[in-house]
């Protein structure tokens, strides 16, 4: 060939590679700019002031929610690692009865949404309530002021009951952890004379710290992210305080700078998590890694155990779910299935849908893309992409307003200007807004479940298909795709329900009249009929026990690993 053919076959085949590539490329740097739009437009909105609405806030509403969310982080950090760390290692490191089953069960909680766990014990420890009503009942106490416990509603109770509900992120990543780790170093240390205690505080536990940080760290964000549950216990957070300075003061900026400050929260939490896995290498010599044989428990030994990994489940799922079933079981009898409950569930199950399928196609445009540019780009884009998971669904609501507004008078002032005809307000207000809420803040779920399934395609793969004259696209469409429909179908799985279960961000984007399953549990618990709110609640539980048995179906197989 001669090197006039050669130079006009390069500039082609480059081209080929680019084409590919860059669409990708370019369809994950705008994924990642929409994800971005609300940190914006937050940053904007603050800059413009709140005049002298700023200076209340500072003097009167920032002190006190700073200070509650701060410990409210700090109590639900501490109960959930406590548990879930425990927990996780009971269920690897030892045999008693009923071991199989809470191996699962522990992850029962992740089905039950913070608020509507608020929502039932705000009910099931009412001082007329059944379980106050019972003592009395026992002790032959008649009048509920001769005898009330303390109030659920405040601090220690909000710390108590989000810790119960969220300590299974720290128990997944804790256990999974556990079940890799080879038990040459557990041997070794119960060898040497280590007792059982120091095996686990001394050996165990430091192995396991990147894996407790992690979950902690998810735990934290879904504290932060939490409205409904913080409201009905009568705690003043941060991301009340922002809710309530929009919708009761109808101050926007005001709003938009305490969300500033939130998101400043969000980073140091980042910023911790990352300085404590920071220079953490932990591996080993062995070949094949199994988990340590479990030890069998008896008599008291094994008692404890079983209370001690029962207790998480009924506190955090049984006894609220089991609340549930009886008033929607009242409920129905006395006034039957309303048919607004089926125009809610519908509302729900469209726009998370809708939701779903915006982060399903996101989430594989980003992660594909860093597959085919594996570079500090490709990767950066992915993490930009996945941000919208640190950001509460208040903070993100804040942030697409202005976007969305400028956006809808562009479109009305044109069609003005050119056609004489006003198209009004074609996002704001919409289902298409809160379905754009929906994908910024679950993105991260798609992303990461596609980009750890395409990890397990093996390059070669790539490299064969190009060989035989498949495109970047084309290779993922025959070769890729049908390998990673798995993941595709858990990350759906995860988001959808996510999305059901989303309330900050559904109850300040959602258009007029339009009701969900969460907004109208919401309304209930404010209004307080808790018995009319029990049948949606219900409905989100059951919902959400579907990512629950998907959890437990890919956990199995480690799980008979270490098994005697």
């Amino acid at each position: 060939m001669s090197t006039g053919a050669l130079a006009s076959t390069e500039p082609r085949l480059a081209r080929q590679r680019c084409g590919g590539a860059c669409i990708w490329i370019a369809g994950a740097a705008v994924t990642a700019l929409l994800v971005l739009v609300p940190i914006l437009s937050l940053a904007t909105l603050a800059a413009g002031g709140s005049g002298d609405a700023w200076q209340h806030l500072v003097a009167n509403v920032l002190p006190v929610a700073t200070l509650n969310t701060a410990l409210l982080l700090l109590g639900v950090g501490v109960l959930t690692i406590a548990i879930g760390a425990g927990a996780a290692w009971l269920v690897t490191a030892y045999q008693f009865p009923g071991r199989r089953v809470l191996d699962w069960a522990l992850l029962l909680p992740l089905a039950v949404p913070t608020y509507i766990v608020a929502y039932a014990y705000l009910d099931l420890l009412h001082p007329i309530g059944p379980v106050q009503t019972l003592i009395r009942d026992i002790l032959g106490i008649a009048s509920p002021r001769d005898l009330r416990l303390p109030d659920i509603r405040s601090l220690p109770g909000a710390v108590l009951l989000l810790g119960f509900v969220l300590y299974p992120y720290v128990y997944l990543s804790t256990r999974a952890l556990f079940l890799m780790q080879a038990s040459g170093m557990i041997d070794a240390a119960r060898t040497l004379g280590a007792g059982q205690g120091r095996v686990f505080f001394h050996v165990a536990l430091p192995l396991a710290r990147p894996a407790i940080v992690v979950g902690a760290s998810l735990a934290l964000m879904e504290t932060l992210n939490d409205v409904g549950a913080s409201e009905f216990l009568g705690v003043r957070t941060l991301t009340l305080s922002i809710y309530s300075t929009w919708i009761n003061q109808t101050n926007l900026a005001g709003a938009a700078q305490l969300a500033l400050v939130m998101l400043c929260l969000v980073v140091v939490l980042i910023a911790v998590e990352r300085a404590a896995r920071r220079g953490q290498r932990f591996g080993t010599t062995a070949q094949r890694t199994a988990a340590p044989a479990p030890r069998r428990l008896r008599g008291l030994a094994a008692a404890g155990a079983l209370a001690a990994t029962l207790v998480p489940v009924l506190i955090g799922f049984v006894f609220p779910a089991l609340h549930l079933v009886n008033q929607a079981w009242i409920r129905l009898e006395f006034a039957g299935f309303s048919p607004r409950l089926v125009g809610e569930a519908w509302n729900t199950v469209s726009v998370s849908a809708i939701a779903t399928a915006l982060v399903v196609v996101a989430g594989v445009v980003v992660a594909y893309a860093a597959r085919v540019r594996d570079d500090r780009l490709g990767r950066g884009l992915l993490r930009a992409a996945s941000l919208g998971y640190a950001l509460p669904g208040t903070v993100v609501a804040l942030g697409l307003l202005a976007p969305l507004a400028g956006l809808d008078n562009l479109v009305d002032g044109a069609m003005r200007q050119s056609f004489g005809i006003s198209t009004g307000l074609l996002l704001s207000g919409t289902v298409a807004a809160l379905a754009y809420a929906y994908a910024v803040r679950f993105l991260a779920i798609s992303a990461g479940g596609v980009d750890a399934g395409l990890a397990k395609v093996p390059r070669r793969l790539d490299y064969s298909a190009r060989t035989l004259g498949e495109t970047v696209s084309g290779a993922f469409r025959r070769v890729h795709l049908p390998l990673i429909r798995p993941a595709l179908g858990a990350a759906a799985i995860l988001a959808f329900v996510d999305c059901m279960k989303e309330l900050p961000a559904t109850l300040l984007l959602r258009p007029l009249n339009f009701e969900t399953l969460a907004t109208h549990l919401y309304g209930e618990a404010a209004r307080g009929t808790y018995e009319d709110g029990a049948i949606a609640a219900l409905l989100i539980v059951l919902v959400g026990l579907l990512p629950v048995v998907l959890l437990a179906r890919i956990s199995r197989p480690a799980v008979s690993m270490a098994a005697p």
